[in-house]
């Protein structure tokens, strides 16, 4: 019997490539005689990332649509024809046995061709508010992995397994306070920790509260791990060499979070589907601040959805600035109410979410043998 070949399908940010990567090691892991190739975007993150990790990606040319700026579409239907003929061909050629998206630009054309090819496709939606395009591609697709509640508004019951959602390793055995990540961040004091993160690229809104809030900070016990992503950091670096402060520590990217959650007394983040998994897997003391700039607003209803369960800690992007370390510094003192963050985001964390996922893919294989 030939090799099982599966298609991997999506990316665009962190929080859809790392879940495609967990779910390819696991299939990996299952069949190790299986091939797979990831389908991405190209010029997205994913171009460099899944090579990175020792898998072959093929780019599709597609964007998203504009919904704000509609002159800014004028190129989305070329680019979608020719990622649609492009992904019927890397289908066609490839010859999956099943194809896995994940969310992101280009899982829409190659889920899309693999339905009319009559290939089983599994879709796994990461939030708790699924978007345009996989509400249309869960009609046909065979079965749907989710990771929150109440997902039967947006797809068929039939075809919902709820899986939760795949997180990095390494993080569903963190030892607190480490003395491995007190040596990664050269932390010589028992100061209590804020890890403040917005994601790979950086959040805007974070970053402009902890510089309106550099007083308040210096002024306090607390020891801030600052992650301000790419875009931010250079500014950021320069502004804080004129008002320096001892305790914050500025990174433009952590590549140990693991270390860095071991740390964290509170963890302040944006409200993505992937980075509320690790939260949940690592049990972390969360304050939430949703990303208004996301289709479908999704990250507030991932947030809310958290808050509902007395799990997480919600601002707004709009009173962020003003109130956001405020909070973190308040909460910081609370300790019961740390504890009962922690104990109830904890009960919510699947972390055995890869294994299922795969377990739902092979369950379609058999199906069609």
């Amino acid at each position: 019997m030939s090799s099982l070949k599966f298609i991997v399908s999506g990316g665009g940010t962190g929080g859809h490539i790392f879940p495609a990567l967990s779910i390819a090691d696991g299939l990996k892991s299952r069949f190790p005689d299986s091939e797979i190739l990831f389908v991405g975007a190209e010029g997205k993150m994913e171009m460099e990332k899944v090579p990175a990790a020792g898998y072959s990606i093929i780019g599709l040319p597609v964007a998203g649509f504009h919904r704000g700026e509609l002159w800014r579409n004028l190129l989305f239907i070329p680019k979608l024809i020719r990622a649609m003929l492009k992904a019927r061909k890397v289908v066609r050629d490839f010859r999956p046995d099943a194809v896995i998206g994940v969310g992101g630009y280009a899982s829409g054309p190659v889920l899309r061709v693999a339905e009319s090819l009559g290939i089983p496709t599994v879709l796994q939606e990461q939030n708790s508010f699924a978007g345009v395009t996989n509400k249309i591609l869960g009609k046909k697709a065979h079965k749907i992995c989710v990771a929150y509640d109440k997902m039967e508004r947006f797809f068929p019951a039939s075809k919902i397994v709820f899986t939760g959602n795949p997180i990095r390793k390494g993080l569903t055995s963190i030892v607190p306070k480490s003395d491995e990540a007190k040596k990664y961040f050269n932390l010589t004091s028992e100061r209590p920790v804020i890890l403040i993160v917005g994601g790979s690229l950086g959040a805007r809104v974070l970053n402009q509260s902890v510089l309106a809030n550099l007083d308040l900070l210096n002024d306090s016990d607390a020891l801030v791990i600052w992650q301000t992503g790419k875009y931010y950091f250079a500014d950021i670096e320069a502004k804080m060499k004129e008002h320096p402060v001892e305790n914050i520590r500025v990174m433009e990217f952590i590549s140990r979070m693991d270390l860095a959650y071991s740390l964290a007394d509170i963890v302040v983040s944006r409200a993505g589907a992937g980075t509320i998994s690790e939260l949940c897997a690592v049990g972390a003391t969360t304050i939430l601040v949703p990303s208004p700039n996301v289709s479908e607003d999704h990250q507030t209803f991932n947030a809310r959805a958290l808050v509902e369960k007395e799990a997480a800690i919600l601002i707004t992007d709009s009173e962020a600035v003003e109130t956001l370390i405020p909070a973190a510094l308040n909460l910081l003192i609370d300790k019961s109410r740390r504890k009962e963050l922690s104990e109830n985001i904890k009960k919510l964390a699947t972390p055995n979410a890869t294994a299922d996922i795969v377990e739902v893919i092979a369950s379609l294989l058999n199906k069609g043998k």
